[in-house]
């Protein structure tokens, strides 16, 4: 028999917020911790849910004499959300303005490209040229694929390539966790907008494999 899977802390907030909501009441500490067994959330665990709700402005508390009162109504979530979803709305609206100004641009350089006998023919040269730079840089290639130094410089071109790589990566898992935390809510949105920039499930660290040893003749 497989052991029953204990709940993530998304599910653990929704249980909580779930306590306020069908009572709409205010509640102690220790009348939460009471009642979050009661939807799964174990009592020592309350607190850190709590305030993590409350950190996200989707708990209201207030100091009563010597108590602490907690609260929350759906209209909070609502407003949260709504902030989310205008913030959302704000740079999707960015995104189609940059939009507009780079086909803008894209249309300014394509005037004077027109199609004329004296573009082809300087197309054709620098076609040309390119093919000549292509041979001697396959010519340069074959030596230096002997050439100690040169084989050391791009091993450590390499690491440099891979460190900044890897660390890129940890900055977007950083930012992803951020995003989280912070808009518990728009967590579909969110998804949606890491796949449109590519960042899917199988997003992950660069894994660098050993540079053989070159045979120096």
């Amino acid at each position: 028999m497989s052991k029953k899977r204990g709940l993530s802390l998304d599910e653990k907030r929704e249980k909580i917020l779930q306590i306020f909501y069908d009572s709409q009441d205010f509640y102690l500490l220790k009348e939460l911790e009471k009642l979050g067994p009661r939807k799964g959330v174990i009592t020592q665990s309350v607190k850190d849910v709590l305030q993590s709700l409350v950190d996200d402005d989707l708990v209201l508390k207030d100091k009563i004499g010597t108590s602490v009162y907690f609260w929350s109504l759906p209209s909070c979530a609502g407003n949260q959300l709504r902030n989310v979803y205008r913030k959302l709305e704000s740079d999707l609206s960015s995104s189609k303005k940059r939009l507009a100004e780079l086909v803008e641009q894209s249309d300014a350089l394509k005037k004077g490209r027109e199609a004329s006998d004296e573009r082809e023919e300087a197309l054709a040269d620098l076609k040309e040229i390119e093919n000549k730079h292509r041979v001697l840089k396959d010519e340069m290639e074959q030596y230096a694929d002997n050439d100690p130094a040169a084989f050391e410089a791009m091993r450590e071109a390499i690491d440099v390539a891979h460190s900044a790589a890897n660390r890129w990566t940890d900055n977007i898992f950083t930012l992803r966790q951020w995003c989280s935390n912070n808009f518990p809510q728009a967590k579909e949105q969110l998804e949606n907008l890491y796949k449109e920039v590519g960042i899917t499930d199988e997003f992950d660290y660069l894994e660098l494999s050993p540079v053989p040893l070159a045979i120096v003749e």
